[in-house]
């Protein structure tokens, strides 16, 4: 089973005069990541690096920002790996101090400073979402959202045509059970179909 974060948490080492900020906090896509990594680089404009991380949705990326390749942001990454981590985003800034630390310790510094944060992180299970399309009679709409909203599915859509189609997003776990309640209700008159390939 995969988790995420339920927030973002911090570290803050110094190793031979080089300042290492680090954090680990949820990201749910690159495009996320981005904008928080470009944050990052607006708050420490001194910074020698922003060295970053991401595992979300089953993709990965890392980014040495300049640091010798491999030494910073593929070590970040197997950190997350390793904790099992998914739609969550590392990031290290670096100050640094006049000291080279060598490929062995840069690498050993940009792990610390994303596993220290770790230490403070509260872990929550990742529930993947499935996304359902169907359509029912129109006799049937009200009856299908009440069971949509004691379901706690998303409701993502509904078109009025010749029937009522919804698009709804439910937990992975607990779509079956909802197909199935949903088929008793619709008493054999849902038809099924299929999200529009983009």
């Amino acid at each position: 089973m995969a988790f995420t974060l339920a927030q973002a948490v911090h570290s803050d080492l110094t190793i031979k005069k080089s300042r290492f900020i680090g954090a680990v906090q949820p990201a749910g896509d690159r495009a996320a990541a981005l904008q928080l990594v470009a944050q990052l680089r607006a708050d420490h404009p001194a910074a020698t690096h922003v060295c970053w991380a991401l595992l979300a949705g089953g993709h990965s990326a890392a980014n040495d920002d300049g640091e010798p390749g491999g030494t910073a942001g593929r070590p970040m990454l197997e950190v997350l790996r390793r904790q099992e981590l998914d739609g969550v985003l590392a990031t290290v800034v670096r100050y640094y101090g006049g000291v080279k630390l060598g490929a062995g310790g840069l690498v050993r510094a940009y792990t610390d400073a994303v596993a220290q944060a770790l230490l403070g992180a509260s872990k929550v299970p990742l529930e993947r979402m499935v996304e359902l399309v169907f359509d029912v009679p129109y006799a049937l709409e009200g009856s299908v959202r009440r069971e949509l909203q004691s379901s706690g599915a998303q409701l993502l859509g509904v078109a009025h045509g010749d029937t009522v189609q919804f698009a709804i997003s439910a937990k992975e776990g607990a779509a079956d059970a909802l197909r199935v309640r949903l088929g008793e209700i619709a008493h054999g008159l849902i038809r099924w179909g299929h999200l529009p390939v983009s």
